[in-house]
Parts: structure tokens; C-alpha cells; sequence
């Protein structure tokens, strides 16, 4: 962080010579903070509304650490995703108010931006639905990350297109989703049904799940850019955290009246 820029603009603001927005805007493009390995945007909240994420997988249990610390100085909730219990337990050993969502695989560092009891009562939620039990832990990726960063998520597991009756019977609350994140492998029609029942934005996950011809989570992939009900979207193979996030800016409060 640049101080003196800081302390100039403070100084600018308490005089008047400089409103408190334009500030604010000149905030949000502050250096990183670089600590040799990894070079930390402690002002994405500013930019995008969400801190920066950590990606544990590929990092060694030291720079998650190290990381985890110098982020949690600046943000009220980080997100480690990627993460197996191994690492977790070292967090924990160095890092305070630390919470493991095993199936999700993602470590949690302080409080989620919003308390269980706000979250109880928001009439708009993000509904997360999966085709098969092995889908779960994209799927739980998918709804940990948007209920950490503020959204109310209702889940409803194990409802793919082999028994289409499953489904169905969530109509109720699939209707009245603010915005669907539709999780499935195999070949991953479950998001275009659920895209031809509901009027809100879907967001499909194609897994990896499947037999040799799934082709490790292609055919899904396919099947779900191919989709015919229009207001269907796509991420990529298995990423949970990305349709949770996309969930959320979708959802989060004042995105929608």
C-alpha cells in the first residue's frame, strides 16, 4: 500500500478538497501487497464487492498460511477453496476463527458477511441442485461459497433426470429461486430441465462424474452449452466456487428490486 498516497488523501478529504467517492475510487487501485511468492489485491472489495479467494490446491501448506494472515488484516471473511483437512488443521494451528466444509473442501477464516438470522429471513435465495450423490461436493462448493459472501442458498441433492420425479417434487422451491445453480455429470441434462421450468437466471456445472464416454466431464460440458432452454449459462468442469460467486452477484441485496 502506497501511505502517503493514503495519508495525502485523508488529509484532502478532511479538508474538503476532495470528496469522500472520489476517494473511494482512487482507493480501489492501490498497489498490491507483495510478499514474495504471492502479491495480495487487498482492495478487491472495493473493486468487485468480494475479497480476494485463496486456491489452495497447488500452494504449499506454508503460503496458504502466510496468505490466510495477511489477507484476514484487511477482510471480515476469506475463502480457501480447494482445501483437504490436512491443510485445514494447519490453518487452524496459525490462523484464529477458522471453520473446514469438508464436502466443499473450502476453509472459511472469520465471520460470513451475513448472520444465519439475516440470511433466515431474505425472501431471495440461491437454489443449488445436483443430479447425483457423487455430484455433492461441487455442488456443496458451489452453495458454502455463496452463503459465505452473503446469500441465503437452499439446497435440494440427488434430483437428476433418471428420476425426474425427484425434481418435481422441489417445485415449489425451485420456483421461487432468485437464480438456480444446476450441478449434474453424466450428460448434464438436468440443467436444461430445470432451465425449461423456472424464469430466472440457471447457472449449470457440468462434473467430471461419469462413465468413460462423459470423457471426464466433456459431454456434460457439451450438453449444457448446447442447452435449448434459453437463460441457461455454463461454467467450467467442476467449478463450484465460480457459479456460487456468479450466484451471489446475481442474488446479493440491491442487485434486483
Amino acid at each position: 500500500m502506497d501511505v502517503s498516497l493514503l495519508r495525502t488523501l485523508l488529509e484532502q478529504v478532511k479538508a474538503g478538497d476532495v470528496q469522500v467517492d472520489d476517494a473511494m475510487q482512487r482507493l480501489r487501485a492501490l498497489p498490491y501487497e507483495d510478499i514474495g511468492f504471492a502479491k495480495l489485491d487487498n482492495h478487491r472489495h472495493l473493486r468487485n464487492g468480494v475479497p480476494e479467494v485463496v486456491f489452495c490446491q497447488g500452494k504449499t501448506t506454508e503460503q496458504v498460511i502466510a496468505i490466510l494472515k495477511r489477507l484476514s488484516v484487511h477482510s471480515k471473511c476469506i475463502l480457501a477453496t480447494r482445501a483437504d483437512a490436512c491443510v485445514y488443521e494447519a490453518v487452524c494451528a496459525e490462523v484464529t476463527d477458522a471453520t473446514y466444509h469438508e464436502a466443499a473442501r473450502i476453509i472459511v477464516v472469520g465471520s460470513p458477511e451475513r448472520s444465519e438470522a439475516e440470511l433466515a429471513v431474505d425472501a431471495k435465495y440461491v437454489m443449488v441442485l445436483c443430479g447425483g450423490t457423487a455430484d455433492i461436493p461441487v455442488a456443496e462448493e458451489a452453495a458454502v461459497t455463496a452463503t459465505a459472501l452473503g446469500s441465503r442458498v437452499e439446497r435440494a441433492y440427488d434430483v437428476g433426470v433418471a428420476g425426474l420425479h425427484r425434481l418435481l417434487d422441489q417445485k415449489e422451491m425451485v420456483l421461487g429461486a432468485n437464480v438456480l445453480i444446476a450441478v449434474a455429470g453424466m450428460e448434464g441434462a438436468l440443467a436444461s430441465v430445470v432451465g425449461g421450468l423456472v424464469d430466472r437466471p440457471v447457472i449449470a456445472v457440468p462434473t467430471s462424474i461419469g462413465y468413460g464416454a462423459s470423457f471426464g466431464g466433456l459431454a456434460a460440458l457439451l450438453s449444457m452449452l448446447n442447452s435449448c432452454a434459453a437463460g441457461v449459462s455454463v461454467v467450467n468442469i467442476d467449478n463450484g466456487f465460480g457459479a456460487g460467486y456468479l450466484a451471489h452477484m446475481i442474488n446479493r441485496p440491491g442487485s434486483r428490486e
